[in-house]
């Protein structure tokens, strides 16, 4: 059996990890494995190329080729953000033909909400795939858990507790804004685990009156004479129909985000100071941690266990603490979003963890 994995929409940690347990898993198994590079852009390339493999569209993976990239962040299939229905027209029947030029028996796709929307258009066209859940945003509908997650809560961590030695000496207010565009899980969590003062997220619209009036309390309280605010970069101001267009130029981008916008508004409010800071692509660089390399192995087994059982158009997932599966379709149903009346306190602008039994212990 021949066996297709593409990689696709933004690099995480823990990609390589699962690309490892596919190729390891598949060749045990006795089947081959052929990388497709760059993504559903990557594909539509090779479809149109005439040798895939020698045009670079295509690889083949054995043990020799996944030695030891487990320990590396990124992807080594490289990736793009690309909807081969879309973007440049629709290609769809000259992929189908590429599969059948590959000889595929299977498509494994890893990838975010839009790489696997992808992968469910062809699956319903009958092409035998497997989905795989990355994003470090965790918004893929159908788990409870995609690989990247927590390393970029970790790494955010670590960025917003050594930002405090800065803050602390300006006597300052620090305005630290995470990727998160509909979701603001990556923000509650991070905001949490680092324990800062309040933290906007995407699913409840920010009373500016309300946040500046806590933050400027909390830095008058505290004493070192600073406070943190973290904020999902699709959090918008109350009455802000739309968070900043992300799809602006770079220079420009920087002046829309939420994180600049808060800050201007503070700083005219308030007459304080504020330091801030996007982490961007930092949380997603870098090796990945032990969790998102566990389960990056993870995922890959439970997608060729998928492949040798037969059991297409499945989305590997964890569910109440448990590696499971979901039917792919799930994925169109919705994105995952924070549970606020769980797990937020929406007045103060904090996350609210104060029932914890029966839980599972990855879901906080």
């Amino acid at each position: 059996m021949r066996i297709g994995i593409l990689t696709g929409g933004g690099d995480v940690p823990g990609l390589n990890a699962c690309l490892r347990s596919v190729v390891l898993n598949a060749c045990a198994a006795g089947h081959e494995v052929i990388g497709l590079k760059r993504g559903w852009k990557g594909v539509v390339e090779a479809a149109l190329a005439e040798d895939p493999f020698r045009a670079g569209h295509a690889v083949r993976l054995g043990r020799a080729e996944v030695r030891g990239i487990d320990r590396r962040g990124g992807t080594i299939l490289h990736t793009s953000r690309f909807d081969p229905t879309r973007d440049t027209g629709d290609h769809t029947q000259a992929i189908l033909a590429l599969f059948e030029r590959l000889s595929l028996s299977a498509l494994i796709v890893v990838g975010g909400d839009g790489s696997l929307r992808s992968a469910v258009h062809f699956h319903r066209l009958g092409v035998p795939v497997i989905a795989i859940p990355k994003t470090m945003d965790n918004d893929v509908f159908g788990t409870d858990y995609a690989i990247g997650f927590s390393t970029a809560v970790s790494r955010s961590v670590a960025a917003i507790n050594a930002l405090r030695t800065t803050v602390a000496s300006h006597e300052r207010v620090a305005i630290v804004e995470l990727f998160g565009r509909r979701s603001g899980e990556t923000a509650l969590l991070a905001g949490f685990l680092a324990q800062v003062d309040r933290t906007a997220i995407a699913e409840v619209p920010v009373d500016a009156g309300r946040l500046f009036s806590l933050l400027a309390e909390d830095r008058a309280t505290s004493p070192e004479g600073y406070a943190v605010l973290v904020v999902s970069e699709g959090a918008r101001l109350s009455g802000q129909a739309e968070p900043a267009d992300l799809d602006l130029s770079a220079s420009a981008r920087a002046q829309a985000g939420i994180g600049r916008q808060i800050a201007r508004a503070f700083e005219a409010a308030t007459g304080i100071g504020t330091i801030v800071q996007e982490l961007a692509y930092l949380m997603r660089a870098g090796e990945p941690d032990a969790l998102d390399r566990m389960v990056g192995f993870a995922f890959g087994a439970l997608a060729v266990q998928l492949v040798n059982e037969g059991r297409f158009g499945r989305l590997v997932a964890l569910l109440d603490g448990n590696y499971a599966t979901s039917e792919i379709g799930v994925i169109m149903e919705g994105a995952r979003r924070v549970d606020v009346t769980r797990l937020y306190d929406a007045a103060a602008y904090r996350p609210r963890i104060d029932r914890v039994e029966g839980l599972p212990m990855l879901i906080y």
